[in-house]
């Protein structure tokens, strides 16, 4: 197979070397003839994955159409840019390859997932593909360096998926399958939020029983409002959702979590953005998460409370007394609804 992996990020790169590794072919679309020049030269990320060899195999290039048809397209930029890079995709030429969402998030003037965004784009130019989502516990540079990995495809045709598959899988990177694209897609981008928050609390140092109770009570508001969006429940306990919120709220490589650690000892959100070489989804994710919950009056307190720390300006040691002193209910009752 060959595929073109949209985006020169850290995780565009390590999937067009995971590709590389499966015996498939990648090229990479960059921004730029100088990003590409520079990233064949040097066959190194230098800024975004440093240390990382990048195979000679893999080719860089700014135009997608270089080389002639692909038989999939991997989108891997992030979510706030992944419209805008629908356009490359658009200018190939022919019948569309299957497309995969490999952004984790949510569109922060439409709210939608992923999927939503490519298939609205491809509505709007008269083009059909299947679309598929990858997503999991997949902190890139690990995966980059060989280490044991695993991650969810989902879509809707298994003939699609199998393809797919055995384009990315290789001894130290498990490809699971699952039909359950919208649970696989806000896993992907819910556990981003609570990794902000399982920051805040380690900075605090909130300990070993608070961290526990934080995560778990925050998978279940991701999956709440997963069903609510028509996801399946245990979609949740998987990969796509537990697997990754554990990832998030444990590597010192989370960006999400590093964010959220820097708020708890009290640096500014823009201070801490703006230090950053890489995108913390979970910031805008938290704005669009908001509104999807009330929009479907399902109710997220950890959602609302890491709202009020990184847009209304609470100090963190408030927003946990304010989640630790909440009316007490029973842990598997029906979910209190809000009015709509």
């Amino acid at each position: 197979m060959r595929a073109l992996v949209v985006g020169a990020t850290s995780w565009g790169c390590t999937l067009a070397v995971q590709i590389d590794r499966a015996g498939a072919e990648a090229v990479v679309l960059c921004r730029d003839a100088a990003e590409a020049a520079r990233l064949d030269a040097d066959r190194e990320n230098r800024r975004l994955l440093p240390g990382i060899v990048l195979p000679d195999a893999l080719r860089f290039t700014d135009d997608p159409a270089a080389g002639g048809p692909v038989d999939a397209v991997v989108l891997a930029v992030p979510m706030q840019r992944l419209r805008e890079n629908m356009a490359a995709v658009l200018a190939l030429a022919g019948p569309l390859p299957p497309i995969v969402s490999a952004a984790k998030g949510l569109e922060m003037d439409s709210h939608l997932r992923g999927s939503q965004v490519i298939a609205q784009e491809l509505a709007r130019a008269g083009r059909e593909a299947p679309v598929c989502v990858l997503s999991g516990p997949n902190i890139a540079r690990e995966i980059a360096l060989g280490q044991p990995s695993a991650t969810v495809l989902a879509g809707a045709d298994p003939g699609v998926l199998e393809p797919l598959r055995a384009m990315l899988m290789t001894p130290s990177f498990r490809v699971y399958t699952n039909d359950d694209v919208v649970g696989v897609e806000l896993g992907g981008a819910l556990k981003n939020v609570v990794g902000i928050g399982a920051g805040i609390g380690d900075a605090l140092d909130a300990g070993a029983n608070g961290r526990a109770a934080f995560l778990t009570r925050g998978l279940a508001e991701m999956a709440r409002l997963g069903v609510a969006e028509g996801a399946q429940a245990i979609t949740f306990a998987g990969l796509a959702g537990l697997g990754d919120l554990i990832a998030t709220a444990v590597s010192p490589r989370s960006r999400n979590h590093f964010v959220g650690e820097q708020l708890g000892r009290g640096i500014p959100l823009a201070k801490i953005l703006d230090g950053m070489v890489h995108v913390a989804e979970g910031v805008e994710t938290t704005r669009a998460a908001r509104t999807l919950a009330r929009r479907a009056g399902v109710e997220m307190p950890i959602v609302e409370a890491m709202y009020r720390v990184l847009f209304e300006g609470q100090r963190p040691p408030d927003a946990i007394r304010d989640l630790m002193t909440r009316s007490a209910g029973d842990e598997i009752a029906p979910p209190p609804i809000l009015p709509s």
